[in-house]
């Protein structure tokens, strides 16, 4: 896989599997436009991956709940280097989780707090929704490009907890991709969702069944967006690809 010359923005690029994709794309020589709400966290990680691979990367604070924040960082990839080629959005996160709600105060999803539910609905769903939007105005004029969205296992489980996050990853997983293909068809613009099961990226992840026994190992989703990336990957279109050893395949009787 040699993506010399081609450019690559990624959100949540700061840390987990944003971060290890930035890395692998820039070992490969492609560029990458990282984008974090962590200013010193990203500064850190740009000059590191700068200082020793063959691509280059530039760091952009960018909250992508902000669609002026997005398509400023779309219009920097494309003054860095002239191009989009690949979007993929890792941004994401539970609301209970990043925001600490406690389950003991808010026991049933009524009771949650409806902002919560809209920080999880703005960041997992609009943000890529965003991105899409800003983003397809530079591939439609070049004719190219590659969205890949981050969906999960439990958008087609569901949460009876976490509707906002089952919910985005769902819509991401068929409706945004599914129409992003379909938009994009005639310009040459393809849209792929990859959907893993737990991921070790948080040890709590080791916790959830799969039919293989374990969790992925974070290079194993990684992996699998750079073959869609690549040329060898150009067939696969407007699909949502579960990568969870077989979680959505058991009986869950």
């Amino acid at each position: 896989m040699n993506y010399l010359g081609k450019v690559a923005i990624v959100t949540g690029a700061a840390s987990g599997m944003g971060l290890l994709f930035s890395q692998n794309f820039t070992s490969l020589g492609g560029n990458v436009l990282m984008c974090d709400v962590n200013e010193t966290a990203l500064a850190t990680i740009v000059e590191e991956l700068n200082a020793k691979n063959l691509g280059k990367a530039v760091g952009v604070v960018c909250d992508i709940r902000d669609y002026a924040q997005v398509s400023a960082a779309c219009d920097r990839a494309v003054a860095e280097w002239g191009s989009i080629d690949i979007v993929v959005n890792f941004a994401g996160g539970t609301a209970f989780r990043v925001l600490k709600v406690d389950a003991k105060k808010y026991p049933e999803f009524p009771d949650v707090p409806i902002d919560v539910y809209d920080w999880g609905i703005d960041v997992n769903l609009k943000g890529p929704f965003y991105f899409a939007h800003a983003a397809l105005k530079q591939m439609r004029e070049q004719k190219s490009g590659l969205i890949v969205n981050i969906g999960s296992i439990t958008g087609a489980e569901g949460s009876r907890y976490g509707m906002d996050y089952s919910t985005s990853k769902a819509g991401l997983m068929y409706g945004l991709t599914k129409s992003i293909a379909q938009y994009g068809a005639k310009y040459g613009i393809r849209c792929v969702c990859v959907s893993p099961g737990p991921v070790l990226t948080r040890p709590d992840m080791a916790k959830m069944k799969t039919l293989v026994g374990r969790a992925a190992e974070p290079q194993e989703i990684v992996d699998l967006i750079l073959f869609i990336a690549s040329e060898k990957g150009q067939f696969i279109n407007g699909e949502n690809i579960m990568i969870d050893g077989g979680r959505n395949a058991m009986n869950r009787g």
